[in-house]
């Protein structure tokens, strides 16, 4: 019987053919406030709720990359706030023999929309035994978000080459 000593994934890396690799996904951080409670509790009246969600990229080595979706979910009664959750839902992909200039897309695509699915879950998961109804976020696309963090990276550089100044705030992988 013969042991065999490398791995598929070891494999992929030496035979030069492109592989992307999922190591890990993990919920880095997460917190939840309900800054005016009791009180705010005993108020009948139905939440405006204020979602955000952005996406943010660490560069581990030359080929491993954190992705990391962070996300804030705002409920306010009477203009108070009944609860605040902040998420940070985290994974760590690992790219072979890709060309760089398909590594940002899916670092800004394929990895978010990988890594949604949990921050979703996680999110209603921690409303819902805040002893409120759970949020169950709306899906994203995330093409279109690239797409769009693109175009204001575009315009502004145009506008710092005019001579503006660079207000811009955008994540964008490098």
């Amino acid at each position: 019987m013969t042991e065999k000593s490398s791995t598929a994934q070891d494999g992929i890396e030496n035979s030069g053919e492109p592989g992307f690799r999922i190591q890990r996904i993990y919920l880095k951080d997460v917190s939840l406030e309900q800054p005016n409670a009791p009180q705010i509790l005993l108020v009948a009246a139905d939440p405006q709720v204020q979602v955000e969600v952005d996406v943010a990229v660490n560069r581990l080595s030359d080929e491993i990359f954190e992705v990391a979706l962070i996300s804030t979910i705002t409920a306010r009664v009477d203009g108070k706030v009944l609860f605040l959750v902040e998420a940070n839902q985290a994974g760590i992909f690992e790219f072979h023999n890709i060309p760089a200039e398909q590594i940002d897309p899916m670092l800004g695509i394929a990895c978010p929309t990988i890594l949604y699915p949990y921050l979703r879950s996680n999110m209603a998961d921690i409303i819902s035994r805040a002893g409120f109804q759970p949020i169950h976020l709306n899906e994203i696309n995330f093409h279109g978000m690239y797409e769009h963090r693109l175009m204001q990276a575009a315009q502004a550089a145009e506008s710092k080459e005019d001579g503006a100044s660079d207000e811009s705030k955008i994540i964008l992988p490098n």
